[in-house]
């Protein structure tokens, strides 16, 4: 155990626009509690009591969203002996911002960049200082995870959104799923201030095994300088996925460090058409880029509810327990 060693984890939503989001439109925009009971009836009937549970976005964000990330900080916590910092960036007492208070003491941070494109998140320049500034610590960690980015068709002709649409849909298999469901500005504009340009693109169904269990990753071991994903097989089963293309320069600047496999058998997809069979799961920054490491996945990794468990919960101890240079 390392003792001392502290892991935050930064949900970056504005919680009162994402509660305030019309439930006539679908798109861009998270479930409401009651909505998820009905399309996967009668999975979420624990949640049925109005009285109880909030039947509305802020039930689900409670009872589904951040319940999904309690494994990873009570493991974590367990690892440390350091219960994980936790802070949502918007809530009704006002903003908590990614500032030197916040990253005072924190060794790994978890940026988890579940933002709807709806509200619009970005990262002040006080706050790309203050992660840059964090980053110049080589014992430092930070993770930058958007999700998915489903149905962005806007470049194509009005006349060819829909049909665009509805492969993309029928792609990943989700019913809870609109056409257009974008998530992640915060963390991509705080990727974009430190000088690394890269696009959460679509929602790619992962490839299983026969078995059920996720199918294996590609991983560049001769990348993995500090051993994440040592004993590390699989990620999850997360229907939607996202692949982080890298832009510009950023080529230049981050490796590949997993790749993982797209399942055959699902529906076709404009990113397979193009002969993909996998894609970029788990960037990191080269040696030099920056003093400590920056990684990019998807939020999901950090989830304990879609398969894979087991190997995640390898890949995150290898991740909170990292050695410090001086040990």
């Amino acid at each position: 155990m390392m003792a001392g060693r502290q892991v935050a984890l930064y949900f970056a939503w504005s919680r009162p626009d994402e509660v305030a989001a019309p439930l006539g439109i679908l798109e861009d925009r998270f479930p409401a509690l009651f909505e998820l009971r009905r399309t996967f009836w009668p999975r979420f009937e624990q949640f049925a009591d109005p009285a109880k549970f909030d039947q509305g976005v802020g039930g689900f964000l409670d009872n589904i969203q951040l319940a999904n990330f309690k494994e990873f900080a009570d493991l974590a916590g367990s690892w440390t002996g350091n219960p994980v910092r936790h802070a949502e960036r918007r809530t009704d007492a006002g903003l908590c911002a990614l500032d030197g208070d916040f990253l005072a003491g924190v060794d790994t941070l978890v940026v988890i960049s579940f933002d709807s494109h709806r509200t619009a998140q970005q990262a002040s320049d006080a706050e790309i200082a203050a992660v840059r500034s964090f980053l110049e610590d080589p014992d430092h960690t930070l993770f930058i995870c958007p999700h998915h980015d489903i149905g962005s068709a806007d470049e194509l002709p009005e006349n060819e959104r829909l049909a665009r649409r509805e492969l993309e849909f029928h792609h990943h298999g989700d019913a809870a799923i609109p056409a257009r469901q974008a998530f992640g500005d915060f963390g991509l504009s705080l990727l974009k201030g430190l000088g690394l340009h890269v696009r959460n693109r679509f929602g790619l169904h992962p490839a299983k095994l026969p078995d059920g269990l996720p199918a294996p990753l590609e991983v560049a071991a001769e990348f993995d300088r500090a051993g994440l994903l040592e004993g590390v097989a699989t990620f999850n089963l997360h229907p939607h996925l996202p692949h982080f293309e890298r832009l510009g320069d950023s080529a230049a600047k981050l490796d590949v460090l997993a790749r993982q496999p797209i399942d055959p058998n699902a529906p076709p997809h404009p990113f397979t058409a193009g002969g993909r069979r996998d894609f970029d799961a788990l960037l990191q920054s080269k040696p030099g880029v920056f003093g400590g490491r920056l990684l990019i996945c998807d939020t999901t990794t950090w989830s304990s509810t879609a398969g894979g468990l087991e190997s995640l919960q390898r890949f995150w101890r290898n991740v909170v327990l990292l050695k410090r240079g001086g040990e």
